[in-house]
């Protein structure tokens, strides 16, 4: 049986992840989180509650147990990562960090792994309250790449959405087209990477039984525009958008970004993973989201 860690696994892709490693009956599944989401998994899987940016008690939590595989799904600092190498040096057999598209600068060319080197990047240590959403997420790899004395391999994901996404982002442009209310976009030709909450899962699921390491991309094959986003949403609920280069914060679109933003899988693929169709789910996704806020 391998022993796996989940930090960060009730809700989400997280949530999903979880279930696929209990669908595998080889794993005795540890989840470790605030205490504060309620999950239905029972006495599946053991749980931990505890903050992680305790180290203190991160330590504490997790033990002298060896990890054949650790999932962290909720760090987005560098003292988060080297809190992480200090506590699973020796212990972890495989580390894997869900990082994030946003560690690239957008861009008119398709973003590759190398477009952002972690493994020769400034290192630099602080609290997620020391620095962006992408400079956190940038250093939480360096930190990882840099100094683990264990495998770790780093998934940059681009918006994940589906049916459970909490964030809501394409319920915002779904509610404001039936609503005739304005959203704002800048640059409706900016080509967008989507991937899809159960894929996003599958991903994580497979990566643990590769031997994959460094940055990975991972996303659903293809690219949607924004404009092309909007398209959809229009076809789904028959009515027109509304579209303005600027609104109000309220109004501006989650995926509102003036410049193309889109990954190169090449990587995660030539290792044997195949992505889903993103001009296939995308529709189908926005009609079904579309019935349930009719």
């Amino acid at each position: 049986m391998k022993n796996v860690l989940v930090l960060g696994g009730t809700r989400f892709f997280g949530k999903r992840l979880v279930e696929l490693l209990l669908q595998d009956g080889d794993s005795r599944v540890t989840i470790l989180t605030r205490g504060v989401t309620e999950d239905d998994f029972g006495d599946r899987v053991a749980r931990l509650a505890v903050d992680r940016t305790d180290e203190a008690a991160l330590e504490r939590a997790v033990g002298d147990i060896d990890w054949d595989i650790v999932y962290d799904n909720i760090c987005f600092s560098p003292d988060e990562a080297a809190a992480a190498v200090r506590i699973f040096s020796r212990r972890a057999k495989r580390y894997i960090l869900t990082s994030s598209l946003s560690v690239y600068n957008p861009q008119p060319a398709i973003l590759t792994e190398a477009d952002f080197d972690p493994e020769h990047y400034p290192l630099k240590l602080g609290g997620k309250a020391d620095f962006s959403y992408q400079e956190g997420k940038r250093l939480a790899e360096t930190v990882l790449l840099q100094t683990a004395d264990f495998p770790v391999a780093a998934v940059r994901f681009p918006i994940v959405l589906g049916t459970d996404d909490y964030t809501r982002r394409l319920h915002f442009h779904i509610e404001h087209v039936q609503a005739g209310q304005p959203i704002g976009i800048p640059n409706p030709q900016a080509e967008i990477s989507f991937i899809r909450s159960d894929e996003a899962a599958d991903f994580l699921h497979w990566l643990g039984t590769s031997t994959l390491t460094g940055p990975v991309n991972a996303c659903s094959d293809g690219t949607l525009t924004i404009g092309g986003v909007i398209s959809i949403v229009e076809a789904a609920t028959g009515k027109p958008a509304v579209i303005r280069s600027e609104t109000a914060d309220k109004d501006q679109s989650p995926f509102g970004i003036e410049e193309s933003w889109y990954m190169d899988t090449a990587k995660a693929r030539s290792a044997g993973f195949s992505f889903l169709s993103l001009s296939e789910w995308f529709p189908e996704l926005v009609t079904s989201l579309n019935r349930s806020l009719s």
